[in-house]
């Protein structure tokens, strides 16, 4: 069974069943997966893993099994873990009687299935979120942590931004990962799979929308990792929480308009401070992103409407979830937007998405939150794109700002600006 990749003493006896079998079909499955990829040993963790199943649709029967199996074993992840939005939030989310019911088929098994999760070392209560790196959230590693997450807008940002090192494992597997505290070691895990294929040269004549940005790159490098150049231009050097949120939402979009699991950008993102273009591979190809390719980029995407010339009747923001700093750009611009024509209410119903724990700390400032609600808008913990699955949902006229909400959905993709004009105005 180890055939091909070492194993220390201890992971033999868990692999030949010595510390119970539920134990050692965890290691066979680590094992398995490592050896798919070629991997030569398990390397130990060195923070908590990130869940992406977190949502109880009843026909992932073999999953709840595989939980209670388990729970009944007494085992769970060595470190306390954070997992994906929630779908559901009737309070902020409301919807009508026929889309609960079918949402009662769809995450029948939500109570249920979060029971489990708690029971195997999920977090707390508030650990539901796409971006469990987030300072409120606490889930927070360091450059060069190994870790096992599968999210991929986590993934992106975990290699990126922070420069810890985690592949884009497969659901259940970063589970598997988090209950050994060990994790196969291949792709982005290693120096050489860190290097980047591909030297993209940002040439816009100003900051290009990041989701916009993103999406070209990903369509376009799609499982590759790029060398970013020209963003310093615009963003500055180094990582300000403005720069984070602009990368935050970059890397999504590269992530899910294609499979980037890892980026570097010139003078800003760990790894290229430090190494710089040595970070290239020899004979790397290149992509100019200009204005055109920009246009190029947005003219592309199909609208999924049935009708296209509908007035919206929802708006999503944040998927990924917005960070704190979003919350309070988002407050006021929509707050000025609404001043600025003499009025009070937004005309379409907009829900922005954060981690629970960001909801808590923003609520603590009460004053900008009241103004926020007194807008008509809304504040949600729910993943956007577990509502949009629900096909009287996917039926409705909804718009969106996020890349990724528009890939995997019916949400009609706008700028910022653009979506800014149609929740005041209502066209």
């Amino acid at each position: 069974m180890g055939n091909g990749m070492f194993l220390t003493e201890e992971e033999k006896k868990i692999l030949d069943g010595e510390f119970g079998e539920t134990l050692q079909k965890v290691m066979k499955t680590v094992v398995l997966y490592g050896q798919t990829f070629g991997a030569k040993r398990l390397v130990k963790l060195d923070g908590p893993v990130h869940l992406v199943t977190s949502f109880g649709i009843p026909m992932l029967t073999p999953v709840f099994e595989m939980m209670e199996e388990l729970i009944k074993s007494n085992i769970k992840a060595r470190e306390p873990f954070t997992v994906d939005p929630r779908p559901l939030d009737y309070r902020n989310v409301p919807v009508s009687i026929a889309k609960k019911l079918i949402f009662k088929v769809m995450y029948g098994k939500q109570k249920e299935y979060e029971v489990q999760l708690k029971a195997v070392g999920l977090k707390d209560d508030n650990a539901f979120t796409c971006a469990c790196y987030l300072p409120e959230v606490g889930n927070i590693p360091k450059k060069g942590d190994i870790l096992a997450w599968a999210e991929s807008s986590a993934v992106v940002y975990a290699n990126s931004v922070i420069g810890a090192r985690t592949n884009r494992n497969s659901g259940i597997i970063e589970l598997m990962s988090g209950i050994l505290g060990k994790t196969p070691e291949f792709g982005f895990i290693t120096d050489e799979g860190r290097k980047a294929t591909w030297l993209v040269e940002v040439k816009t004549s100003n900051l290009p929308n990041p989701q916009v940005l993103g999406s070209a790159i990903g369509m376009k490098v799609v499982e590759d990792v790029p060398y970013i150049i020209g963003l310093d231009k615009f963003l500055g050097l180094g990582l300000s929480d403005d720069t984070k949120d602009y990368l935050k939402d970059m890397g999504a979009a590269s992530a899910s308009n294609g499979a980037v699991g890892l980026y570097h950008v010139e003078n800003i993102t760990p790894e290229a401070v430090e190494m710089g273009r040595n970070l290239l591979v020899d004979g790397y190809k290149s992509y100019i992103i200009d204005d055109e390719e920009i246009k190029r980029v947005i003219n592309s995407y199909p609208v999924m409407w049935k009708n296209i010339n509908a007035k919206p009747k929802l708006c999503f923001i944040g998927c990924p979830h917005l960070s704190i700093n979003q919350l309070y750009f988002w407050t006021e611009r929509i707050i000025k937007a609404l001043e600025n024509i003499g009025q009070k209410k937004l005309k379409i119903t907009t829900i922005l998405c954060a981690p629970p724990d960001v909801i808590d700390a923003f609520k603590r400032d009460e004053k900008t939150y009241n103004k926020l609600i007194q807008t008509g808008a809304k504040i949600t913990y729910i993943c956007p794109l577990m509502y949009m699955n629900n096909p009287l949902c996917a039926n409705e006229a909804v718009i969106t700002n996020s890349n990724k909400l528009r890939t995997y959905s019916t949400a009609r993709f706008y700028l910022d600006d653009e979506i800014l004009e149609r929740i005041v105005r209502g066209y």
